[in-house]
């Protein structure tokens, strides 16, 4: 887990969601145990293997992907999952409808930050976010350490929300 990411929101008070993975959450359970007990921190479900094609899938092995899921988000949360992100945000219709079936509703971004990219500077990385935000809009970023410049950028892209007038909520509190 980057925790330059986890402990800047975790100091803010900065409330937000985490999409985790099963192969993540069981690696990073007892921190992802601190950050869930904060009030203002959601731990959601993004499938167990992070399998970045679900669509191509069976459905038996999709709705595996999300229920091989569920216990070790329950186990730290208390609670079942209620949104799943599809990794990578690839799926289909009937990959959906596999997840909607169990209960979930499915939910990405409104646009990528972009933070993946080993070659895009914490500068692109502010300016691109702040400039396609919206209200109401969805931000992605990776706490997993592939967020290769999100630590660096993410403080200044919270000041300039806020100046802006945007203020921050979980997507519980959104949707």
């Amino acid at each position: 887990m980057d925790e330059s990411i986890a402990a800047y929101l975790a100091r803010e008070k900065i409330p937000f969601t985490l999409f985790a993975s099963g192969k993540f959450a069981r690696r990073n359970r007892e921190r992802l145990a601190e950050l869930a007990a904060l009030p203002f921190v959601e731990l959601e479900n993004h499938s167990d293997s992070h399998h970045l094609h679900m669509e191509r899938l069976s459905r038996a092995q999709q709705q595996g992907e999300v229920i091989g899921n569920e216990a070790p988000l329950a186990a730290i949360t208390g609670r079942k999952p209620r949104f799943f992100r599809f990794p990578g945000g690839y799926y289909d219709g009937a990959a959906l409808k596999a997840v909607e079936d169990l209960g979930y509703r499915v939910v990405h971004w409104s646009f990528a930050s972009g933070d993946p990219d080993r070659h895009l500077s914490a500068e692109r990385l502010y300016r691109g976010v702040v400039e396609q935000s919206r209200p109401g809009g969805i931000l992605i970023f990776h706490i997993n350490g592939r967020g290769y410049q999100t630590g660096a950028a993410l403080p200044r892209i919270v000041e300039t929300l806020r100046q802006r007038g945007y203020r921050f909520v979980r997507l519980d509190e959104l949707l």
